[in-house]
């Protein structure tokens, strides 16, 4: 598989698709393409996001204030 909707983007990482629609909105999470109404997510544009926010503690974790 090499795009993940909405839907199976949501269930991979257990939280509510109205989040990545949130965060499209804002433009943030992980780049997505659009063609025509249908959102999809590369499946290696979703692994660099999530190597992007891989940590080695919790104290490694950059706090927004």
């Amino acid at each position: 598989m090499n795009h993940l909707n909405q839907l199976q983007l949501a269930r991979r990482w257990a939280m509510s698709p109205r989040t990545l629609e949130r965060w499209r909105w804002m433009g943030q999470g992980p780049r997505f393409l659009k063609v025509g109404k249908r959102v999809v997510y590369r499946l290696e544009d979703v692994e660099a996001y999530e190597a992007e926010r891989l940590h080695e503690s919790t104290t490694s974790v950059r706090r927004s204030a």
